[in-house]
């Protein structure tokens, strides 16, 4: 046997211990540890015969890659929507790595993960106000959440039309409805094969990124006995609008849809007593999409999908493994493998859990509710300075904002991310090319506001004064 592999079975104490060094000194390196890299690595080592064992690797990796290794779970990393890592979430997370189990069936002789899942899919109700109404499960991230709840969606919606869509494939055109999606579920649309340019959008209120109720039923009710998919928002990401659930809901009783909400980050808002009317009326959807990467702060890569109970029939007829005896009848006995996409599933839920129970609901309101009251600081600096101006209200954790002038906003954030201080990605909101800045770290505080809004100043001056 490879005298490595040997060596480190017997020295797995010390390979622990080397290893949970270098995780504390990230850890506590973080508040200046950079965001942003100029030259990245271009020269990789090869791969040895024999291997160097851990230990060596370890100090090999911390010689050429570490230094390379952004701050993206640090306090001002604000790209993306990405979340941090709780003290609880990265212990439930390396325990998953030590398990090593494949979450599967909560009947039989399996292991615990996949009850333990069920169980924190429960938690998560909890969290976000929801009613027992749903089940649910863990997947990679916020496109295979939607992919997931649009592929049952469509199943739904080939049962209205009298046939099963999982078997016998799409017969007949697919009405799909939304004001403003995610590229994700745009990326969803084009997967199923119900093609990303068929999505029919809906008009926009004025001056936001929520659908005008009054247009979307009219155009609904001119083929009103015609069943359709609707996606909606839970805060877009631009400027975190939100679509009017209660109207939905209202909706529900008139016409037949199914309802998917995308509120991959926007569901926490459900966390907050002072922000939680505007998800008012969710609990009437059909199938919801929450990220757990971003405001739940467990590592990537984690998200789950909610369905309603009623739909698990669908679900399974659109996730089986009709052709695998060794699972047993899918309709009898519930397995995850019959439930969402992945046959091969990580234990997920376990870092959600152990942060769940760490901090509770008050902990994750104190989260959402502190990166709210920065993000309209940030915003406020914006509204009153002389360089920059807000292209939309702050309505939750994302400012979005462009520059007063005609600066370069290419040019702007090529500076901040050699500096590497605050990390911010550009977008585009209204044919404007803009930048935006999403919090949803738990370690962020007023000093990195504070930060920011120096590195905004001083690096407008550098751009323009060269």
């Amino acid at each position: 046997m490879n005298q490595n592999l040997v060596s480190d079975k017997e020295n797995i104490e010390t390979i622990f211990e080397s290893i949970k060094q270098l995780s504390v000194q990230y850890f506590n390196q973080l508040p200046n540890q950079t965001v942003g890299i100029e030259n990245p690595l271009k020269q990789f080592p090869s791969l040895n015969e024999n291997g160097l064992g851990t230990i060596a690797t370890k100090e090999l990796f911390e010689n050429i890659f570490l230094p390379n290794i952004i701050a993206s779970s640090g306090s001002r990393y604000w790209g993306f929507v990405t979340g941090g890592t709780t003290p609880a979430a990265i212990a439930g997370d390396w325990l998953v790595s030590v398990f090593d189990q494949n979450p599967q069936s909560i009947k039989g002789n399996g292991d615990i993960s996949a009850i333990l899942e069920v169980h924190t899919i429960k938690l998560l109700l909890q969290l976000f106000n929801l009613p027992d109404d749903f089940m649910g499960a863990f997947v990679s991230g916020a496109t295979i959440s939607n992919f997931t709840g649009l592929a049952t969606a469509r199943q739904w919606l080939g049962n209205q039309l009298g046939y099963d869509i999982a078997v016998e494939g799409i017969k007949s055109k697919i009405k799909i409805y939304a004001a403003v999606p995610h590229s994700s579920a745009i990326k969803s649309l084009a997967m199923l094969g119900l093609g990303s340019s068929n999505c029919i959008k809906i008009p926009l209120l004025e001056g936001r990124e929520a659908m005008n109720n009054e247009a979307f039923e009219a155009m609904i009710q001119e083929q009103k006995e015609e069943p359709f998919i609707l996606i909606s928002s839970g805060g877009t990401v631009n400027t975190v609008d939100f679509d009017d659930m209660l109207f939905i809901a209202s909706l529900k009783k008139k016409y037949n849809f199914w309802w998917h909400i995308d509120a991959a980050f926007g569901g926490f808002a459900a966390c907050s007593p002072r922000y939680m009317h505007l998800l008012q009326g969710w609990e009437k959807a059909d199938s919801i999409t929450i990220d757990n990467h971003k405001w739940l702060n467990v590592p990537y890569d984690s998200a789950i999908i909610l369905t309603r109970k009623e739909h698990a029939l669908l679900q399974v007829q659109t996730f089986q493994n009709s052709n695998a005896p060794y699972l047993g009848n899918p309709l009898e006995n519930f397995t995850y493998l019959n439930y969402v996409p992945d046959n091969s599933r990580r234990f997920r839920a376990l870092p959600a859990w152990f942060s769940l129970m760490a901090y509770g609901k008050s902990g994750y309101r104190d989260i959402v509710e502190n990166n709210i009251a920065l993000a309209q600081q940030l915003g406020k600096y914006i509204e009153e300075s002389n360089y920059y101006q807000l292209v939309a209200p702050v309505r939750l954790n994302v400012v979005c904002f462009t520059t007063k002038k005609n600066t370069d906003i290419k040019l702007l954030l090529a500076q901040m991310n050699k500096r590497g201080n605050i990390f911010i990605t550009p977008t585009i909101y209204r044919e404007q090319t803009c930048m935006r800045a999403a919090l949803v770290n738990w370690r962020t505080t007023a000093l990195d506001i504070e930060a920011a809004i120096n590195e905004l100043h001083e690096v407008y001056e550098i751009v323009n004064t060269k």
